[in-house]
């Protein structure tokens, strides 16, 4: 049944995705490019359809309503509402034909809203931990640490997504990962299933050269699941080996901000991270697979780790 429930999934996302990419094309929905980007194809970039995500949402809604539960309404609640932030800031980016949305202070202030009811949730229910073997007694460690690391996945995930390929095949190794990271019951099984052919008829369009892009709404969204994952099955720090590149380029934008503002001088050519290197000459394919490359390695090394405790 997982077999065919992954077919139907993954097909249906292809088919979703076909039909999206030639209604924003026919309704010219594209955002603007940022004027302080790396300036590479932007011309064929600012061209593409740029709110693909948008069918993550009604994948995520199909997923919910087949194996309706209280612990399916709560994992979905998460990237399905993280995903609808996204939404917003995306849609205001297209009304106001502007490569500035969402104001950046409202959508964290959104983001921490959701993240922090969503975490007391888990927290009542019982779910949450650190790692197992590792006491917190009351959660007191545990509810603060899931409440940032989930608002920050969500917002890292969104950071990564720059290069065609990047966020989506990143995700589909972090749900590798996953398997060894979480316990694989009926419940995750059927989860992981349902966000890896999702995302990998996405893929199939968001490759070199995209086809169109997940924008905001499906970074959020691809955020918020892998969070969700980690912290629902009482591992919030499985999130530090699956989402290893992500946290890798969140830093490197922090690094970047923070020497810039306070040392006035910058450490990469430009942030986050897969920029400095197309602005070292390397082509924009190299950078992705090196990226997914050393986001497998790095998160079965640390993973490895993890379990060991």
């Amino acid at each position: 049944m997982k077999f065919y429930t992954g077919l139907i999934f993954f097909a249906l996302s292809i088919i979703l995705q076909f039909i999206w990419i030639k209604y924003q094309r026919r309704k010219h929905l594209m955002n603007q490019q940022k004027w302080y980007g790396v300036n590479i194809d932007t011309e064929i970039k600012a061209a593409t359809p740029s709110m693909g995500g948008v069918v993550f949402l009604c994948m995520g809604f199909l997923a919910l309503i087949l194996n309706f539960s209280l612990n399916s309404l709560i994992f979905w609640s998460l990237p399905v509402l993280s995903g609808l932030i996204g939404f917003v800031d995306d849609w205001l980016k297209f009304t106001s034909h502007t490569s500035e949305g969402f104001k950046s202070l409202s959508k964290l202030k959104c983001q921490l809203l959701l993240c922090g009811v969503w975490v007391l949730a888990i927290f009542f229910m019982g779910n949450l931990g650190l790692w197992p073997g590792i006491y917190d007694a009351g959660g007191w460690l545990a509810i603060p640490l899931a409440f940032l690391m989930t608002a920050g996945t969500i917002n890292a995930v969104n950071i990564t997504d720059g290069l065609d390929g990047l966020a989506a095949g990143s995700f589909l190794i972090s749900l590798a990962v996953m398997l060894i990271l979480i316990p694989v019951n009926e419940f995750n099984s059927q989860i992981l299933i349902e966000l890896f052919f999702m995302t990998s008829g996405f893929l199939f369009f968001n490759t070199r050269p995209a086809k169109t892009f997940m924008g905001d709404t499906g970074s959020h969204f691809l955020g918020g699941a892998l969070a969700a994952l980690c912290v629902m099955n009482g591992r919030t720090l499985a999130i530090i080996p699956a989402g290893f590149i992500f946290i890798v380029e969140m830093l490197s934008s922090a690094i970047q901000i923070f020497t810039i503002r306070k040392l006035n001088k910058r450490i990469f050519l430009m942030a986050p991270l897969h920029h400095h290197f197309q602005k070292k000459g390397l082509d924009e394919t190299a950078v992705t697979l090196r990226f997914w490359l050393v986001h497998a390695v790095g998160a079965v090394m640390i993973g490895l780790l993890l379990l060991s405790v």
